[in-house]
């Protein structure tokens, strides 16, 4: 829901959020700089009708997840790394849940899109540079099955 001010409603703001590795990490494991991959969409399958030449029916098929990506300064302790190495390394698969929640201005929930079965696909460090000043980041690559949208 839009927060209420004089003159009407304004959306929400995107920087203020939180990310979730349920029975997984700690509170550092909630902080992320970016979370993207938050949509769905359907295959579909089209059919020509006989006779009907101005257009074709497309019809749904199956519902579509790119895989959702993290990004956020690199930790040098972190559950949610050890994880991600793990499954990278040991070929050790352990699918958690995640949930990625939008809040408030008081730091309630507004929105929770909660990604099921979720496994690292990838993990990436960004390039070090000594030319550079900049902060290392890691991005976190992840396949899930699908999500759902609580409000």
């Amino acid at each position: 829901m839009a927060t209420p001010v004089a003159g009407g409603y304004y959306p929400p703001v995107g920087f203020h959020f939180k990310v979730e590795f349920v029975s997984l990490g700690n509170d550092n494991d909630q902080r992320f700089q970016s979370v993207t991959g938050l949509n769905v969409e359907y295959d579909t399958e089209s059919f020509k009708e006989g006779g009907e030449n101005r257009f074709e029916h497309k019809l749904p098929v199956r519902t579509k997840y790119p895989d959702l990506s993290l990004k956020r300064g690199m930790l040098t302790n972190s559950a949610v790394i050890d994880w991600c190495i793990d499954a990278l390394q040991n070929r050790s698969f352990s699918p958690v849940q995640v949930n990625v929640t939008l809040l408030n201005n008081e730091h309630n929930p507004i929105t929770t899109w909660q990604f099921f079965n979720v496994w690292p696909k990838k993990w990436s460090v960004s390039d070090f540079n000594a030319q550079e000043n900049s902060v290392v980041i890691e991005t976190l690559d992840l396949c899930y099955n699908y999500f759902t949208i609580n409000k």
